[in-house]
């Protein structure tokens, strides 16, 4: 049976979420200056689901009244920390922020802390709770939970594959494979025969899989990969080699992926929520600049299972609610 979780935002307990003191409040008189700034710095644009991440959060923040600037880090921590030195020095109010680093970047939200500046995390989860003043980040771990479940189904419980994993300095990458192996490991009859990263990229991704089917493509039945781009480098590299009968599992919810879910040439994917995060994230640092100061650190959102059977409810990197069957 294929579990199925609502996307909602639940905050949790805030825990250290404290600020420095706070700059003045959005007034009449502080907007005649000039508008205020807010800066959405991004991983990476070399990906549609962070295009869609970044020009929401763009978008939301200038419906709240405010000029946005997109930044794009390019998976490279010393753009990112450039990125910082200039928004700091360019008088932003607040940072909507997909770090490139789970670790690597905690300097960065450290010194804008520092300066009085909030940054508001979006799907990439930093490893400190004292530097963000929130967090709002997909549930990778319960998605992968769910996901690896009809896995297991898909498989009936038995067959070889092997796994893609993202890039190893995000926490997103390590929660989606644990979450998928505590429940797949529990299955003898499935083994894996290989894993190997491919920095969350589909040209990388190609490759790898390439490498894979000439060491163990002979009974190989399945691939997890830890996000949609992985996904369709491999469909696109099983499709090469004549290999359809290799089933493919992503992770994202890209558009590209429910496309071709929908053409049952992928077998499924975890659709996070990259709109729902990004507008959140944006009402927060409205919210704070407007002189709130109590947080949530962290704020799941929940993920969903995307198959051949439900796929008709979901698009455009979300639910179509129109197409929700109803509930009393």
């Amino acid at each position: 049976m294929i579990r199925r979780f609502t996307a909602v935002v639940t905050a949790c307990v805030a825990v250290g979420c404290s600020q420095p003191t706070a700059p003045p409040r959005v007034t009449a008189a502080s907007a005649a200056a000039g508008t205020p700034k807010v800066a959405v710095v991004i991983s990476t644009l070399n990906n549609p689901w962070f295009v869609v991440l970044g020009e929401t959060a763009k978008a939301r923040a200038e419906e709240l009244g405010y000029e946005a600037t997109i930044f794009d880090s390019q998976n490279d921590t010393a753009k990112e920390a450039s990125h910082f030195e200039n928004v700091l020095a360019g008088g932003y109010k607040a940072i909507l922020f997909n770090a490139t680093d789970s670790d690597g970047s905690i300097a960065n939200v450290r010194k804008a802390k520092t300066a009085g500046v909030p940054v508001f995390c979006i799907d990439r989860e930093i490893n400190a709770t004292d530097a963000a003043t929130s967090q709002i980040l997909s549930d990778n771990h319960g998605g992968c939970v769910a996901l690896g479940q009809h896995f297991v189904e898909a498989l009936d419980g038995k067959g070889a594959y092997v796994e893609i994993l993202g890039y190893l300095g995000d926490n997103n990458a390590h929660n989606r494979s644990k979450g998928f192996h505590e429940v797949v490991d529990n299955y003898p009859g499935l083994t894996m025969v290989a894993q190997q990263a491919a920095d969350f990229d589909r040209a990388k991704a190609l490759e790898v899989m390439e490498t894979l089917l000439q060491k163990h493509g002979e009974g190989l039945a399945a691939v997890f990969c830890g996000n949609d781009a992985m996904a369709m480098g491999a469909y696109q590299a099983l499709a090469a080699a004549g290999r359809t009968d290799v089933k493919v599992f992503g992770f994202d919810g890209a558009d590209e992926a429910v496309k071709l879910i929908a053409e049952k040439k992928i077998a499924a994917t975890g659709m996070q929520f990259p709109k729902t995060m990004a507008r959140q994230a944006a009402e927060y640092a409205d919210a704070w600049i407007k002189g709130k100061r109590d947080f949530p650190q962290k704020v799941p959102v929940a993920v969903e299972v995307v198959t051949p059977e439900n796929v008709g409810e979901y698009g455009d990197y979300g639910a179509k609610e129109d197409a929700r069957p109803a509930t009393n």
